[in-house]
């Protein structure tokens, strides 16, 4: 792997991450859950049997060295790639905004805008406040918790991309307080706000009055997130 580009940043991180990690093994079961690569998938790359994949994972295997760490690596984005570079396209996207892929987990612009009502549809989202306009041209994920202690105002308007036409996902949403108030602080607001992991009856009282000043459609989600991360980054 050649250059800086995104899967070498990439490769990078997750290697530092598995290396670094109280857990290795649970750690490399993430990033190859978040692949959506089987462990046997990973074996067949590999040449080695599931079991050594699951040993590893289960920590029932000494934590893998720095070799083994960046053959698992390679194993995950050569499938990847070989799958046509969904998820290494993701993090580049990320990257290029100036984000870390823990804050966004991930932002893109659509070939064309679609409805609000299908996007919704699809996200089992509820609407509790109306915006201006009933279709969005992309979107950003984020994890709420980061994003509001890590970014600054200036930051937080990267996130709309190429356009505010576009729907802002928050995830780990308690109450819905916090994002919605850090908001007010960017001019403009993007068109459309979901508030992921929240049932219409937990959120804050003064929220849907927000979004009704402040011209963007409110809705929550309490669909499962890897579900929803898999569907949104199937969007173009």
């Amino acid at each position: 792997m050649s250059g800086r580009g995104p899967k070498r940043e990439l490769a990078e991180k997750i290697a530092g991450e598995i290396t670094l990690s109280d857990d290795p093994g649970a750690t490399l079961r993430k990033w190859r859950t978040d692949f959506d690569i089987s462990q046997t998938d990973l074996a067949a790359e590999l040449d080695v049997s599931s079991s050594v994949i699951s040993d590893y994972e289960s920590g029932r295997r000494e934590s893998p060295g720095i070799g083994v760490v960046g053959r698992l690596v390679e194993g995950l984005l050569t499938i990847d790639e070989r799958r046509g570079g969904e998820r290494i396209r993701q993090y580049g996207r990320v990257l290029s905004a100036g984000f870390e892929s823990d804050v966004v987990y991930d932002l893109r612009e659509y070939a064309t805008s679609i409805p609000l009502t299908r996007l919704y549809d699809d996200l089992e989202a509820t609407e509790v406040a109306a915006g201006s306009t009933d279709r969005v041209s992309g979107h950003t994920v984020i994890d709420s918790i980061e994003a509001i202690t890590r970014l600054s105002s200036e930051e937080f308007f990267r996130l709309y991309g190429q356009s505010t036409n576009r729907v802002l996902v928050f995830t780990g949403v308690t109450r819905g307080e916090s994002p919605l108030v850090a908001l007010r602080v960017v001019n403009p607001t993007p068109n459309a706000v979901i508030l992921h992991g929240i049932e219409e009856a937990d959120l804050w009282d003064h929220a849907a009055d927000l979004a009704r000043i402040d011209g963007y459609s409110l809705a929550v989600t309490n669909a499962p997130l890897d579900d929803m991360l898999e569907y949104l980054v199937s969007l173009e």
